[in-house]
């Protein structure tokens, strides 16, 4: 504590030894209706709790957007995002060629008519959301089958999600379980289909230090990008159109450029990903297995693709995303094993489950209702560990992480030719009309992603590696190549698919999945049929044909498997949140939460301590000269000089880099804003540190942490080192020298 407290004075050491707020580290990833119960205004916030969220659109909450596996928030009235580099990079990638290296270079939109499409992205501003637990529950009987229920609650929500859906052409909706069925809320959202790339810093600084800083700290990444919404001149979300218009949301935040210091009130709104932390032991431990069996598999696909990408710019720009993905959930993975080791988590998780047990059988109503639920869970788990074991393969063949681009291709367009033949409300609900359009739009951005001679190779590969694995845990589809036990068959298995496939040309995977004619007249609306596909007798459509069968009993199988599971957990966090009367966060699962904790550091490990604030001194003291720890001229021209401007933190003499805080995230987080006790944005969420990866599955207050990208680098970057003046005077920012450079 000594050390940190040099850096802000002995005042702050004070506070810290009196309030044990400014240490711990809350345990929740709350919902907004929950907030009421977290006594947010003693524990410093300044501003109305009432005013985070509101049913009418016009809440803090209501400026930060979800953007489909990421997070953003306007920051301006012109539908003006802002987010993380890398929650941004699937755009910059896609938009990126060898004549435009947008990924090494940036982009900078110097107007608006220089905007370009983020290929792939929507942007989704909440509207609301309710409880409907009783009418998802209500065709439920007692006496159902785990099949019969999953059945029954589906058709309830899909009839939830249609009717709600009739609102208005650009809203998305979707039923969400909370507490594993204990409670289901409806989500409401306005989905803003045309988003632009406005602005993203050069790798060298949206990306310093890149995966050796990854998950770490002290951290001194610039991780921000802008994006912008855009609509109908009518206001409605559609498709990219020349003749659309920024976005007016209701609300947007307010940026501050007084910054952070140690012990500061902070809080995160966001869109977590998933976690795990209502988990019993059994579960945990079936995860850890898993994890470790998968960083190997991650490890050998990262060196196949690095190998294959090493010298030739154009694979290198195809398979960045992909590989920027394997890079930062095997490190996570890493985290999570050491983490779980070394706290002894499933010793720790028994041990709270001995003592709810105690809590269950001291009354006995609590033994009748709950005191089987443990035994439960660990027979489940020992029958669905074989389950799907059996069946790991299976699924890892169709995807193109695992498996081949192509053979993915051609199973989502058999899959999809099969769902359409199908009522509407009677399909899988990825395969409904609603999501037809993207599953479209995945056919088209597949393109940018792969390259056709590498994912030949890459197949072979993956295959080879299956050679000596049992018969019975092949996909039947795979075993007459694979029982040769042959290299030299395999080779020739694939170069036969690869040379004989239509399914290289986009627009004929396109034209596969897209119907004919006039849907409004039925004697000219035609289907694609699973027999026209059959008639191409192209060899990866056949493949996929002869993989469904397989993998159509396995998924139907999946869905009991997965409402047995639920029906335990329910039971499970049932007694969870009686036990603690309801103070019991439900486990992330992609919904807006709410997360709060101060500004302050850690300690790892024995005699070392980490500050909770770097600048950019410690990006100037990593320079190697090479990526990832490259600095461009211009920012050592600037570092040099001191031209911090009002970017220049009065206690550090210098400009803030990143910061730590006690809140907790996880992935979908990133991007999310970070806002100081008066709601202002003060920082980006992009991390967390090594050590706090395992709060996906328990809190260690001690070390829980996350990273954000402090405001004002974000602002230096933007005005200083890029010359977006034009960024800064949209956001409200613009005084003295950048109204000069936007003239």
């Amino acid at each position: 504590m000594k050390l940190k407290a040099k850096l802000i004075g002995g005042l702050i050491l004070f506070g810290l030894l009196l309030s044990p707020f400014l240490t711990r580290a809350d345990e929740g990833m709350w919902m907004p209706h929950q907030m009421k119960m977290l006594n947010l205004q003693q524990l410093g916030l300044k501003m109305n709790p009432d005013d985070l969220y509101k049913k009418d659109g016009t809440g803090l909450m209501s400026a930060v957007v979800n953007l489909g596996g990421g997070t953003g928030e306007f920051v301006s009235p012109d539908g003006l995002i802002l987010t993380n580099h890398h929650v941004a990079f699937g755009a910059i990638q896609r938009a990126s060629s060898q004549e435009h290296d947008y990924i090494t270079n940036g982009f900078l939109a110097r107007t608006r008519a220089e905007e370009i499409p983020a290929q792939g992205y929507t942007a989704d501003i909440l509207l609301g959301y309710d409880e409907v637990t009783a009418r998802v529950l209500a065709k439920v009987k007692p006496k159902m089958t785990p099949r019969q229920k999953y059945d029954a609650i589906e058709a309830a929500v899909k009839e939830i999600v249609a009717e709600a859906e009739k609102a208005g052409p650009d809203i998305r909706a979707g039923v969400v379980s909370m507490y594993s069925g204990n409670q289901y809320f409806l989500y409401r959202f306005k989905r803003i289909k045309d988003v632009r790339l406005v602005y993203a810093p050069p790798q060298d600084l949206g990306n310093y230090g890149g995966e050796v800083d990854n998950w770490m700290w002290p951290r001194h990444t610039c991780d921000f990008s802008f994006l912008r919404a855009y609509v109908s001149k009518d206001g409605v979300g559609v498709d990219y159109n020349p003749e659309n218009v920024p976005f007016k949301p209701k609300v947007w935040l307010k940026i501050s450029t007084e910054g952070v210091k140690e012990g500061d009130f902070t809080f995160v709104m966001g869109y977590p990903g998933r976690t795990y932390r209502n988990n019993l032991a059994v579960e945990i431990e079936n995860d850890l297995n898993a994890m470790v069996k998968r960083m190997a598999e991650f490890q050998d696909i990262i060196s196949f693709i690095e190998a294959a990408s090493k010298g030739d710019k154009e694979t290198e720009i195809r398979y960045a995303s992909m590989l920027k993905g394997l890079y930062n959930s095997l490190k996570n993975m890493q985290g999570k094993v050491e983490g779980m080791k070394k706290v002894d988590l499933l010793a720790r998780k028994k041990q709270q489950e001995k003592e709810l047990l105690a809590w269950i059988n001291a009354t006995p109503e609590g033994q009748k209702k709950y005191g089987q639920v443990l035994e439960l869970m660990d027979s489940f788990m020992k029958r669905y560990d074989v389950f799907a074991s059996r069946n790991e393969i299976l699924g890892n063949i169709i995807s193109p992480y695992f498996g081949s681009t192509i053979l993915s291709q051609a199973y989502t367009i058999y899959r999809t030719v099969e769902e359409l033949q199908k009522p509407d409300k009677d399909r899988e609900a990825t395969y409904q009309e609603r999501n037809l359009p993207y599953i479209r739009q995945r056919i088209q951005l597949a393109e940018r992603g792969y390259v056709f001679a590498t994912d030949r190779e890459f197949f072979k590969h993956q295959l080879k590696k299956l050679l000596n694995l049992p018969a019975e845990k092949i996909p039947l589809a795979l075993r007459p190549v694979l029982s040769q036990k042959s290299e030299k068959a395999i080779d020739e298995y694939v170069d036969n698919l690869y040379k004989n496939t239509i399914l290289q040309d986009p627009q004929k995977r396109l034209e596969l999945v897209t119907p004919k004619g006039d849907p409004k007249n039925p004697k000219q609306w035609q289907k694609p049929r699973p027999a026209d596909l059959m008639k191409l007798n192209d060899p990866f459509l056949n493949l996929a044909a002869e993989l469904e069968k397989e993998l159509k009993a396995v998924r139907e199988e999946s869905k009991a498997w997965a409402q047995e599971r639920a029906d335990i957990k329910k039971l499970y966090e049932a007694v969870l949140l009686e036990m603690k009367e309801g103070q019991l966060a439900p486990d992330a699962n992609g919904t807006i939460r709410f997360t709060y904790g101060p500004v302050v550091g850690y300690s790892p490990k024995d005699a070392v301590v980490y500050k909770p604030i770097t600048t950019l001194k410690g990006v100037m003291e990593k320079e190697t000269g090479e990526f990832p720890f490259h600095v461009p001229d211009k920012l050592k021209e600037l570092y040099q000089k001191r031209d911090f401007g009002r970017f220049e933190d009065p206690i550090l003499k210098d400009v803030p880099a990143c910061f730590l805080n006690t809140t907790n995230v996880t992935g979908g987080n990133s991007g999310s804003p970070t806002l100081n006790a008066r709601g202002e944005q003060v920082g980006i969420i992009f991390d967390m540190t090594y050590e706090s990866v395992i709060g996906d599955y328990y809190i260690i207050p001690e070390w829980q942490r996350s990273i954000s990208v402090d405001i004002r680098y974000v602002l230096f970057i933007t005005e200083k080192f890029s010359g977006a003046h034009h960024l800064i005077k949209e956001m409200g920012l613009c005084t003295g020298e950048c109204e000069a450079g936007h003239k």
